[in-house]
């Protein structure tokens, strides 16, 4: 079993909103990620995707999104991102992946999925906003509780930490405290200027991945 990421896939087969309107780049992305998957991916194998996965609103809409998603190899473990609008109540979207029979798909929320010898734990974290309609203190507490929670479960030695948003200073303080090994997210879009501003490396024990699809080219990252 090996262990690959991606993040903010941001598909939209059931909505008309495609993501080359912000380069070139992004031209018919996601056939780019699946090539590079299938090549990489065997059905043993694990993919982490670290939020932002669908456009959609609703859950409902997301079916397309989905069947994309459910037609490649490997057991995918989703967190959720700051535009997945769709997400549901983790019942809800169980039930949902039964009913149309996603075998091989998961979520990352407020558990700790054990595999192989890892425990992968996570939340989706927060990010300072200046819009007034945000209790910033608030919604980070709760994120931050969240990845605690998360993170008593583990009962491996071998914990990967899943964010959406880049860790800050009161993340990185949790995940040295319960000794966190790897930690990827992603959100962060742009260019080099703005990825070589992001925590991509070791970093006081622990070893960081940008996963978002553009900074890797659209291509899986091998994590384990």
């Amino acid at each position: 079993m090996a262990i690959y990421a991606i993040s903010d896939l941001h598909l939209s087969f059931g909505n008309n909103k495609p993501m080359d309107i912000f380069g070139v780049n992004w031209e018919n992305h996601y056939i780019k990620i699946a090539e590079d998957w299938k090549a990489k991916i065997t059905n043993d194998d694990i993919v982490i995707m670290a939020g932002d996965f669908s456009w959609a609103t609703y859950i409902e809409d997301t079916i397309e999104d989905f069947n994309y998603l459910n037609s490649l190899p490997g057991t995918k473990l989703i967190l959720k991102g700051n535009h997945d609008y769709w997400w549901e109540t983790v019942s809800k979207m169980k039930k949902f992946l039964e009913q149309h029979n996603y075998s091989n798909i998961d979520f990352i929320y407020n558990n700790c999925i054990e595999k192989d010898g890892w425990s992968i734990c996570g939340t989706r974290g927060w990010a300072i906003n200046d819009d007034p309609q945000y209790d910033n203190d608030k919604i980070f507490a709760r994120e931050y509780l969240r990845l605690e929670y998360s993170l008593q479960q583990a009962t491996t030695d071998n914990i990967l930490v899943v964010l959406h948003y880049p860790p800050n200073n009161i993340i990185i303080e949790i995940m040295k405290k319960y000794k966190v090994k790897k930690c990827i997210y992603g959100h962060v879009h742009g260019n080099n200027e703005v990825f070589e501003k992001c925590l991509v490396g070791e970093s006081e024990g622990i070893e960081y991945y940008l996963t978002a699809c553009d900074y890797l080219n659209f291509k899986l990252i091998k994590i384990i």
